[in-house]
């Protein structure tokens, strides 16, 4: 099957959008609601990482069930210097620019999950498919929450 195939595929992605919600969170700490949120968003993206190890286990994809490794110290570093550049508009628009690759990642993902769940109907494997209908719900919040907050930091940000 090709399905495991597509499991190794999702599992990189999902800890890719794990990875990228922390390090914007930790870059824009000054924005307590991204700081926040984002690392929240951030563990369902984990939570998923090690759904689809134990998914993968079922269909010869053998993936790490530990999502990958938070933050580095060069990345806390650089994350410590936006931290000190605050609000200025230059930090401005490099939220717009994170929040749009949350939001590109995410539909990534979303589609992944999507691809999994007809593969799910297909076989008639109901336990794959509750997975993927919760993971799948997730993702889509992770998503939205990214267009929201693109929609509203545009507005502030440009108009202003």
């Amino acid at each position: 099957m090709k399905i495991n195939l597509l499991l190794h595929a999702m599992h990189h992605d999902e800890n890719d959008l794990a990875h990228t919600l922390l390090h914007v969170a930790e870059r824009h700490k000054v924005d307590h609601e991204i700081h926040h949120l984002g690392r929240d968003l951030a563990r369902w993206s984990q939570d998923h990482v090690r759904t689809l190890a134990t998914l993968g286990e079922r269909f010869g994809a053998h993936l790490d069930p530990e999502p990958a490794a938070e933050l580095t110290m060069a990345a806390r570093a650089r994350d410590k210097a936006a931290e000190l550049t605050g609000r200025r508009p230059e930090a401005a628009l490099l939220l717009l620019r994170d929040l749009r690759e949350i939001y590109t990642k995410a539909s990534g993902v979303s589609v992944d999950w999507e691809l999994l769940g007809q593969a799910a109907q297909g076989l008639r494997d109901t336990g794959l498919l509750n997975a993927v209908q919760r993971c799948h719900s997730d993702t889509q919040r992770q998503l939205h929450w990214a267009n929201g907050k693109l929609k509203e930091s545009a507005t502030q940000i440009l108009v202003s």
